[in-house]
């Protein structure tokens, strides 16, 4: 099975994105790697605590989408080029540095994670 090096895969964290927003807070993700799709969306976790995947979404094209929602018949897809937001539902984050962690299953590649580090904007 080919392997994604998380080094990689942190290139789709948009940079400074990080923000609390309307009761919890979001990031933005744009796909520079490729097309391409998971039917499995890990919990975040979000310095070393794990988020419940019904409390966390991505907005695409006006559609959200809760993590547990996802799987083989309801893929989370990400063109190329494309943006997404993630949002989480609940606290916002206090000011400061962050650490959050992704995994997701893309169908030949297995289980992939990244994990970004950024400082919380305000809305």
């Amino acid at each position: 099975m080919i392997s994604v090096p998380a080094f990689l895969l942190r290139r789709l964290y948009v940079k400074g994105s990080l923000r609390n927003a309307g009761g919890g807070f979001e990031f933005e993700m744009k796909n520079g790697l490729g097309s391409g799709y998971a039917h499995k969306l890990w919990p975040l976790n979000v310095d070393g605590e794990e988020l419940p995947a019904d409390a966390t979404f991505f907005l695409l094209e006006g559609r959200e989408t809760a993590f547990a929602d996802v799987s083989k018949e309801n893929t989370f897809t990400l063109a190329m080029n494309k943006s997404i937001t993630i949002r989480a539902a609940g606290d916002g984050l206090a000011p400061g540095p962050h650490r959050l962690e992704m995994s997701f299953d893309v169908p030949g590649l297995g289980t992939l994670r990244f994990d970004f580090t950024d400082t919380v904007t305000d809305e």
